[in-house]
């Protein structure tokens, strides 16, 4: 029983995850189109893809390394792009820490905005969710966009500059982020923490080698953490 529980419960995240495709396909097919241009050839951006496995922050590499940005730089940006997914991993730790180490193994390689949003979200919808539960809807939420991901880099690499201009794929990155972000705009301390990495990043555009993204985040993440510090303390 718990099994076929399990099972249905695979079914539903991957139901819930499947209208990340429409993002994942031009995002992923927009990868594979840049990292050509910039002179990757096949194999290296499927790899590239493959083992990263995380849009924004290869298209952050990938920019700072067509502009001929010190690589301790460009493992920095991408670093701290990412760092979103540390903090999505403590996030989830509670609901799929007791999960086997295989298994937890798997998620931290598949953990992405799309998976953790799903999951977060329908964990505390249903908070009595069994550990092998919630790691089949997590695993089923991501399935969807896992292949079609690298599928869609290859599209890309194939296709290179043969895909028009006018197609403009470009959409898709802030798209997918827009999307994200909007649900989850559930505090004033997230909203602060989104308002002040915004205003940072619009003041620091010319700082060189796109440094003033490292700057925003640290001072978006400080900003919310003190707003809800100084909403805790009016609680108590």
């Amino acid at each position: 029983m718990a099994d076929t529980t399990s099972k249905s419960y695979f079914w539903k995240g991957f139901r819930d995850g499947s209208p990340f495709i429409f993002v994942a396909i031009p995002f992923g097919t927009l990868f594979g189109v840049f990292a050509t241009e910039a002179g990757l050839d096949i194999v290296q951006t499927i790899a590239f893809s493959a083992t990263v496995f995380a849009g924004a922050a290869q298209f952050t590499a990938l920019q700072l390394l067509q502009d001929n940005t010190p690589t301790a730089i460009v493992l920095a940006s991408a670093l701290a792009v990412n760092l979103r997914v540390a903090m999505y991993s403590a996030s989830l730790t509670p609901f799929l820490g007791a999960a086997p180490m295989w298994q937890r193994a798997f998620a931290a390689y598949l953990t992405v905005d799309q998976s953790y949003a799903c999951s977060i979200m329908q964990f505390e919808k249903e908070p009595k969710m069994t550990v092998p539960q919630r790691m089949a809807y997590f695993f089923g939420s991501v399935t969807p966009i896992t292949p079609l991901w690298i599928l869609a880099t290859y599209l890309g690499a194939v296709l290179g500059a043969q895909i028009p201009e006018s197609w403009a794929l470009d959409f898709a990155l802030p798209i997918t982020f827009l999307a994200m972000i909007g649900p989850m705009m559930r505090t004033m301390a997230h909203v602060v923490a989104a308002f002040v990495a915004i205003i940072v990043a619009l003041l620091t555009v010319a700082v060189p080698f796109n440094l003033g993204l490292l700057i925003a985040g640290a001072a978006g993440m400080i900003a919310g953490a003190q707003a809800e510090l100084m909403l805790e303390r009016r609680k108590t």
